[in-house]
């Protein structure tokens, strides 16, 4: 035993501890013990773990509420170790790692008619589980308008509603830009690329990006507010309403935005 711990570097009493930890005669491999410490000295106290759970399930807040109703119960304790609590918990909704991050490039400005198109749709509820929809489209530059309700809500409805108002504008959309929702994903991007048209999107959270058809969906809600809860169950003539509607916003409804123009107007001096 002398020879063998003189041979490999160590003392004779840690090759008699390696011998008695051997369970077979001839073992060749004895595994090898973690040197992590039993108990680390920083780790927060279980009561600290279980009251920062306890807030977080009551108030259902992010870390930085939690963190800041414990300082005010005097419990000291440091953000980051909020936030890994409630990671280890599994109390923190994490990023899918399905998603995918949409590379829209710059946003061209609407100096002419059909450079930057704003898309959008707006949610009809019939009941509690039903509802329809209303594909909105209007130009930055012009603000020419144009929508259409369907009942089903794809990416292959969205590109028929763009290859429809494009066969209704007197110019050509070279920029179509939307939100990230599931009927302007990718499919969609491919079906506008076809048509030799360019999709990007608005960033995320940020409605402002897309504000001149999210205004358009308020004041097309706003005007036809009695047809759209008076034929929602009959699209052929709500869609027949909302037409009628967009020759009067598009040929006479004066624009604040383009200075008391309407549409058409813009459309002809460009």
């Amino acid at each position: 035993m002398r020879r063998v711990a003189k041979h490999i570097g160590v003392q004779a009493s840690t090759v008699s501890r390696w011998m008695k930890r051997s369970t077979q005669a001839e073992a060749r491999i004895i595994p090898t013990r973690s040197s992590a410490a039993i108990g680390r000295p920083t780790a927060l106290a279980e009561a600290i773990v279980e009251r920062i759970v306890q807030i977080r399930k009551q108030t259902k807040r992010c870390a930085q509420v939690v963190h800041a109703q414990l300082l005010r119960e005097n419990i000291k304790v440091s953000l980051s170790s909020v936030e890994r609590t409630l990671r280890r918990k599994g109390l923190v909704k994490t990023r899918s790692k399905w998603k995918k991050y949409h590379l829209s490039g710059m946003r061209p400005m609407p100096e002419k008619p059909g450079i930057l198109v704003e898309t959008d749709t707006i949610n009809v509820y019939l009941n509690e589980r039903k509802r329809i929809y209303i594909f909105t489209l209007i130009d930055c530059c012009s603000r020419w308008a144009y929508a259409r309700a369907s009942q089903k809500l794809s990416a292959r409805l969205a590109q028929e509603f763009i290859l429809a108002a494009q066969r209704k504008a007197s110019f050509r959309f070279q920029c179509v830009q939307s939100d990230h929702g599931s009927e302007f994903s990718h499919y969609f991007t491919k079906l506008v690329q076809t048509l030799g048209t360019r999709h990007r999107h608005c960033r995320v959270r940020k409605p402002n990006d897309n504000a001149h058809v999210e205004r358009f969906n308020r004041t097309i809600q706003e005007d036809l507010q009695k047809e759209i809860y008076q034929y929602k169950t009959n699209l052929p003539l709500l869609n027949r309403k909302i037409e009628r509607y967009l020759d009067y916003y598009n040929n006479q409804r004066l624009h604040m935005g383009i200075k008391f123009q309407t549409p058409a107007e813009v459309l002809q001096r460009s």
